[in-house]
């Protein structure tokens, strides 16, 4: 356990729609999927990389005399990084006081992860809550996923994941033996559709839906609800018909979508696809759950 580690860029504690009861959420960093409302642009990326906030530069200089790789030189406009030099070790991260520079991802063992998770023990205990996994895409980084989640089944820690689909049907059995709840993520029931806006088809994704189903295991839907790409009546019934056909499902959370991302993209350097598009009225949100109740009772809004 103590040799593998996973690329994390964050952990939430007390979190509270990630699952039953209070939870501690791990997001992993790497996803196969481009979804254009993507909320953690941060995980998308396999890789770590430290981002310097000139804003919030003191000019001190600490950084540039810390940094063991010689990666920092001080500028007129701030501190610049010499990529080629920059491996991410993250000491000027540690040494800044104004915390200027911020690491987009962390490696962690398996134990380490454990440590941080013990923590919360108290928590669980009282309230029934656990763990989850989420991303990113956790089942990207299987081997140590599977490390976790089997160390926190020997402590009796309820374990939930929170995933795409898109993965090795077998690396999703796999997890699904160590793992008492999927949070499965459905975007859209048109193959085409999904592909335009996500960066792949959907045929991987319903049919591990199935398959989790058939082989006994629990699963709660997610949908994130974007206007003008999947709110239409059409597509909320045809997911509302598919999702009555797995077996396994308990209900269905519905996420409609909201632009706090903007700021995130903005730091990140990255165009964000989402930004023309339209968060759902109240009116559609109550229009989808009343359809979506057709097929299964339990939907709620928000996770």
């Amino acid at each position: 356990m103590n040799t593998l580690s996973s690329n994390i860029f964050a952990i939430k504690r007390y979190a509270l729609h990630d699952g039953p009861n209070i939870r501690m959420t791990l997001f992993f960093k790497g996803c196969p999927l481009a979804c254009w409302w993507c909320h953690n642009p941060e995980g998308i990326d396999f890789s770590s990389k430290i981002l310097f906030l000139a804003e919030k530069c003191l000019g001190c200089g600490e950084c540039v005399e810390r940094c063991p790789e010689k990666a920092l030189c001080m500028t007129t406009e701030g501190v610049a990084r010499t990529g080629d030099k920059c491996t991410s070790c993250a000491t000027c991260v540690q040494t800044c006081p104004v915390l200027a520079h911020e690491a987009t991802g962390k490696s962690m063992s398996v134990a380490e992860m454990v440590a941080e998770i013990k923590k919360e023990l108290p928590f669980f205990d009282q309230s029934g809550g656990g763990i989850t996994c989420s991303g990113g895409e956790p089942l990207c980084q299987p081997e140590s996923l599977l490390a976790l989640l089997q160390a926190c089944g020997r402590l009796g820690i309820h374990r939930a994941v929170d995933t795409s689909g898109f993965a090795p049907t077998e690396t999703l059995l796999q997890v699904a033996h160590h793992t008492e709840l999927f949070l499965y993520d459905l975007k859209h029931m048109d193959s085409t559709i999904h592909e335009r806006y996500t960066g792949v088809g959907n045929d991987l994704i319903l049919s591990n839906l199935k398959t989790l189903g058939d082989n006994g295991h629990a699963i709660r839907i997610r949908i994130p609800l974007i206007g003008g790409i999947n709110d239409d009546a059409k597509n909320i019934r045809a997911t509302g018909a598919f999702v009555a056909g797995c077996k396994g499902v308990q209900g269905i959370d519905l996420l409609p979508y909201h632009p706090s991302a903007t700021a995130k993209y903005r730091k990140l350097g990255r165009r964000y696809a989402g930004a023309a598009l339209l968060a759902p009225t109240k009116e559609q949100v109550a229009d989808t759950v009343e359809i979506l109740k057709n097929y299964i009772v339990d939907v709620n809004i928000g996770g």
